[in-house]
């Protein structure tokens, strides 16, 4: 599991590489998207265009995440989720909570 960084109109655009999120090589997500979130970036847009599957610590980095950035007055956004991600996050009504886009420029302009 791999992670492209960027930034566009101060939005902070992770791609997360890999087929899967979850499991012991997505610790370094989770450390990544928090040393963002400490170095004052709250604005971020995830890519899930390459995750094909999520399991429970997947969903648990996404929410710890979340719950990091949202009490430095921030939230994520996420994108281009496959089908069995997109089901799980209905599946466990995170569907409510994570705000889903199709495309980064939605999911970009959404911040403003």
């Amino acid at each position: 599991m791999d992670l492209k960084i960027l930034e566009k109109s101060g939005i902070v655009i992770i791609r997360i590489v890999g087929k899967t999120l979850g499991g012991p090589d997505a610790t370094q997500v989770s450390e990544k998207m928090h040393e963002l979130i400490n170095s004052g970036k709250n604005k971020l847009a995830v890519d899930m265009s390459s995750v094909e599957r999520m399991n429970s610590s997947g969903l648990g980095i996404l929410i710890g995440c979340l719950m990091a950035v949202r009490k430095k007055s921030g939230d994520i956004r996420l994108f281009k989720l496959q089908e069995k991600p997109r089901e799980l996050l209905r599946m466990t009504k995170l569907n409510c909570v994570f705000e889903v886009f199709e495309k980064e420029d939605e999911a970009v302009e959404s911040f403003t």
